[in-house]
């Protein structure tokens, strides 16, 4: 399953590569992406785990750029 999200108020090229990082880590996530010049974020993992991957995902965001809004495309 693949998700896209828009993350708006994403300011830090750093950040983003953290996030990306941090998300490709989560248990059943296959492929996370985070684009600095896009603003998205594309999450391709187990549609079972989706709803918690989700979550960690938000949770992982708001820990390293508080201000950033996760918003689905």
């Amino acid at each position: 399953m693949k998700t896209v999200f828009r993350l708006r108020g994403l300011g830090c090229a750093n950040c983003a590569a953290e996030m990306e990082k941090k998300i490709a880590r989560i248990d059943g996530v296959t492929s996370g992406t985070v684009s600095f010049a896009t603003a998205k974020l594309t999450i391709e993992g187990d549609g079972d785990k989706m709803p918690g991957i989700i979550d960690s995902a938000r949770a992982i965001i708001k820990k390293i750029e508080p201000d950033v809004v996760m918003e689905q495309s």
